[in-house]
C-alpha cells in the first residue's frame, strides 16, 4: 500500500514524539526524587517551607537517661532504641551554597574544621536526640578528611561521606592525607557513599533541596535510619560482626550536676575565625555564637547570618562549645592539602553558661578519647549536658569574647 508522503511524514513524527516522550519518562522516573512523604528518603524540603514535626515521645515521662555522648537526659523509649546502634558520623559542608544544611540540630556533637580553602566542614555525631527521629535527611554530605578520622576513631562509629582524600596508591595525594587509607587501615566502620554503601542507594542527590540552584557537589543527602540500616547489614549494631560493643573502650567525658553552672570570665558573645590571613574572603566563614540566657544555649551565625537547621527552620543551640586550638600544616601536595594535629595536646577555651574558661586538651592516641581539663586547677572539665559544638582552630588565632 502506498501511502502519500504527507502522511508518512505524520506517522513518522507521532512515533518520534512517543520516543521522546517515553525517554523522558524513564529519566523521570530513574533520577528525579520521589514524590515527597514524612517518612521517604528521598523527600525534598524546600527552604521556604517548615515541615510540622510530630513530638518524638509522651512528653509526661520522665527524661532520667543519661546519653553518653552529652549528657543530656532523655526518655527510657529513646533509650531503647540508640542501645540498639552506635553512634553515627556524617561529614557535612559548610560552603555558602551548601547553607542552610539539614539535620545539624539533631546531632549530640559536632566537630568543625577547614577542609580546603578556609571553608570549613563539619563531622555530625548522631545517636541520642535522634533515636525517635524519622528518616531524617542529613546534608549536604562531603568527603573525608583524616583529621576526622582520627576523630571518629574515638567513637567506633558509623562513618559517613562521599570519597575522600586519598586512596593507598594515589600518588597525588601526602601519604600524611591520605583519609580513604587510613579508613580501610584502621577498618573504620565506612558508609562511603563512593564505595560499597552506594550500592544500598543509601544517599541521593536532591538538586531541589534549597530554594535555588547549586553546583552538583552540593546536592548528595542521606537519610538517618537508611544510613543504619545499612550498617546493620554489614553487621554493624550497637555491637560489631564480632559481638564487641562500639562502646567497650569509650569514655564518657564527665558532666555538671543538675543546677550547676560553669564559673568564669563573661562570654555572651564569642566571635572566630579560621583562616586570619585572608579577611575578604573569610568573612563568610566567620563564626558568631550569642548566648541566650533563656535557653542556657549558644547560638550559632556564620557569615553573618544566623545558622538553622533546614528540616526544621530552627536556629542552631549549644549547650557547650569549645575552640580547641590545633597546629595546622599546608601540605605541598596537588590539592593542598591540610593537617590538623588532634592527637597531642593544646589549648582551647570553653564557652558554657555565658562564661568562658581556659582549658588544655589531650588525646594519647587515634582511638583514645579527647579529654578536657580546667587549665587553673588541671581538673577534667565538667560540660553542659546539651548539644555540644568543638570548633577545631588554628594554633594562634584568636578568639573574642566579652
Amino acid at each position: 500500500m502506498n501511502l502519500p508522503k504527507r502522511t508518512i511524514f505524520i506517522i513518522l513524527g507521532c512515533i518520534g514524539l512517543l520516543a521522546v516522550s517515553a525517554g523522558l519518562s524513564y529519566l523521570a522516573f530513574k533520577y528525579l526524587p520521589a514524590p515527597s512523604s514524612p517518612s521517604s528518603k528521598t523527600s525534598a524540603i524546600s527552604a521556604n517551607i517548615t515541615p510540622t514535626r510530630k513530638p518524638k515521645v509522651d512528653p509526661s515521662l520522665p527524661k532520667n537517661q543519661v546519653c553518653p555522648l552529652n549528657g543530656a537526659l532523655f526518655t527510657t523509649p529513646e533509650k531503647n532504641v540508640w542501645d540498639t546502634r552506635r553512634p553515627l558520623a556524617v561529614m557535612i559542608e559548610n560552603s555558602v551554597d551548601a547553607r542552610p544544611q539539614s539535620g545539624l540540630g539533631d546531632a549530640d556533637v559536632i566537630y568543625e574544621a577547614v577542609a580546603e580553602g578556609g571553608i570549613t566542614r563539619f563531622m555530625a555525631l548522631y545517636y541520642c536526640n535522634a533515636a525517635l527521629d524519622d528518616n531524617i535527611t542529613l546534608a549536604p554530605v562531603r568527603s573525608a578528611r583524616i583529621y576526622f578520622v582520627d576523630l571518629v576513631s574515638e567513637y567506633d562509629a558509623l562513618y559517613t561521606h562521599v570519597g575522600g582524600a586519598g586512596n593507598c596508591d594515589d600518588p597525588n595525594v601526602d601519604p600524611r592525607a591520605k583519609a580513604l587509607c587510613a579508613i580501610q587501615k584502621y577498618n573504620i566502620k565506612d558508609l562511603d557513599e563512593m564505595g560499597r554503601a552506594g550500592d544500598f542507594n543509601t544517599c541521593h542527590r536532591l538538586a531541589n533541596r534549597l530554594d535555588h540552584a547549586v553546583a552538583y557537589e552540593h546536592t548528595m543527602a542521606c537519610f538517618l535510619n537508611a544510613l543504619y540500616a545499612t550498617g546493620a547489614k554489614w553487621g554493624w549494631t550497637n555491637v560489631d560482626q564480632n559481638g564487641v560493643p562500639w562502646d567497650k573502650n569509650f569514655v564518657s567525658w564527665k558532666f555538671m550536676a543538675p543546677g550547676t553552672k560553669a564559673t568564669g570570665s563573661p562570654a555572651t558573645t564569642v566571635s572566630y575565625a579560621f583562616w586570619q590571613t585572608n579577611p575578604s574572603f573569610q568573612s563568610d566563614y566567620n563564626v558568631f555564637w550569642a548566648y541566650d540566657a533563656a535557653t542556657d544555649t549558644y547560638v550559632r551565625s556564620n557569615g553573618g547570618k544566623q545558622s538553622i537547621d533546614l528540616n526544621t527552620g530552627d536556629p542552631l543551640r549549644f549547650k557547650t562549645v569549645i575552640v580547641e586550638f590545633a597546629k595546622e600544616t599546608q601540605l605541598d601536595d596537588l590539592e593542598k592539602h591540610l593537617l590538623y594535629n588532634v592527637i597531642g595536646t593544646g589549648k582551647g577555651i570553653a564557652f558554657m553558661n555565658g562564661t568562658a574558661t581556659q582549658i588544655t586538651w589531650s588525646k594519647l592516641s587515634r582511638t583514645s578519647r579527647t579529654l578536657f581539663y580546667d587549665a587553673t586547677s588541671g581538673k577534667q572539665l565538667l560540660l553542659n549536658p546539651g548539644p555540644i559544638w568543638i570548633s577545631i582552630v588554628p594554633t594562634g588565632n584568636t578568639v573574642n569574647y566579652q
